[in-house]
């Protein structure tokens, strides 16, 4: 199964003509799981080689405007374009955030008198107080959201902090479990590990024809761990005949922040085939950065160091910072500068600085 990171926003605060806001796309076969959805995603999404009908799940980091404004917008664009095939039943989007997120997007979609043609399910998680400084945690009260649901929403979850994992589950399905995990910042911010999980290996099929065994249902059963027993009494096990199991791929996405709440997100991120890390200002800017709840590269690797991560790739530039291919000799801010500083101090694999459109695979492993 094919896997990339898809830029579609790249830059801090604001859109603009060099970086669009904050958004990127996880993409595998048949499905794009979107990660953030700031002011002129759809119009990214336009632009790009996806397509926003694949879009099944959304998560949004924290609710700074430059990752949620252009959530609105885009469900109302997904339901123009949404096929209404007679008799066939529209799936839901769901959608993953912090708590408020469900009031914000009820409340956008009622006062604009915005219908969908397809439903959708909020699952909100309770940040803890140590995420922020006591200014920036929102009231519970202004979160609630108690009253009727959009005609089409659908009841989501209320989702809480596992005291012994110390993060949260959010899907666990054939192929993934997802989990969100806390970080600090100037109101609280999560970070997302995507985790595939290990599949089987492939079936020897010369042993197979040896064994007597006839391609078919028993293929099948052996490749999912069963043992098959054949006409003439013989029993067959999966793992005579089934090669070593393919270890899972893992991709981590960290929300705005300037510091980690506790070492399970170290846990959660250890060994990441792809950790992508906000570096909204350069080293030289560090204390700015810290006053803003911000990161810089150098902070960006120590982190993605902690984690033995394989590879880094920096997100969410401050606008002052031009992609490469539009730098002139006379620029003070060198992106290529933050990709040096990192570099510098990271030990994985590569340095990736994120521009808008970059797309980012993620290989299969090796067998284990």
């Amino acid at each position: 199964m094919s896997m990339e990171l898809v830029f579609l926003g790249t830059g801090a605060a604001y859109p603009s003509p060099y970086r669009s806001a904050s958004a990127l796309v996880l993409r595998t076969e048949g499905d794009c799981w979107l990660f953030d959805c700031g002011e002129g995603t759809q119009t990214q999404l336009m632009r790009s080689h996806l397509k926003a009908g694949r879009i099944t799940k959304i998560f949004i980091t924290h609710l700074h405007g430059d990752h949620m404004f252009g959530l609105p917008g885009l469900l109302c664009t997904l339901s123009l374009n949404c096929s209404t095939t007679a008799g066939k039943e529209q799936q839901p989007v769901h959608i993953y955030g912090p708590a408020g997120l469900r009031k914000f997007l009820r409340v956008s979609l009622e006062l604009s008198n915005s219908q969908l043609l397809f439903p959708y399910i909020v699952h909100e998680f309770v940040p803890t107080a140590d995420q922020s400084p006591t200014e920036g945690m929102i009231d519970s009260v202004k979160t609630e959201c108690d009253g009727e649901l959009h005609p089409q929403e659908q009841e989501g979850r209320t989702i809480y902090l596992d005291p012994e994992e110390k993060c949260y589950t959010l899907l666990e399905n054939e192929q993934f479990v997802v989990k969100a995990f806390r970080l600090y910042h100037r109101i609280p911010s999560f970070g997302f590990t995507v985790q595939e999980r290990e599949r089987p290996g492939r079936l020897n099929v010369e042993k197979l024809k040896e064994l007597g065994v006839r391609p078919g249902p028993a293929y099948g059963k052996l490749k999912n761990g069963e043992s098959v027993v054949l006409e003439n009494g013989v029993t067959v096990h999966s793992a005579d005949v089934v090669q070593t199991s393919i270890p899972g791929r893992k991709v981590c996405i960290l929300g705005d922040c300037s510091g980690l709440i506790d070492d399970a997100v170290q846990r959660l991120c250890w060994e990441a085939d792809v950790l992508v890390h906000e570096a909204t200002l350069d080293d030289t800017q560090k204390d700015k950065a810290l006053e803003h709840g911000h990161s810089t590269p150098s902070m960006a690797a120590d982190f993605a160091n902690s984690c033995q991560a394989k590879q880094l790739v920096l997100n969410h530039f401050s606008q002052r910072y031009k992609p490469s291919s539009l730098l002139k000799d006379d620029d003070e801010n060198n992106i290529m500068e933050m990709k040096l500083q990192a570099a510098s101090v990271f030990k994985g694999n590569e340095v990736i600085i994120a521009e808008d459109f970059l797309s980012v695979g993620v290989p299969i492993k090796k067998k284990s």
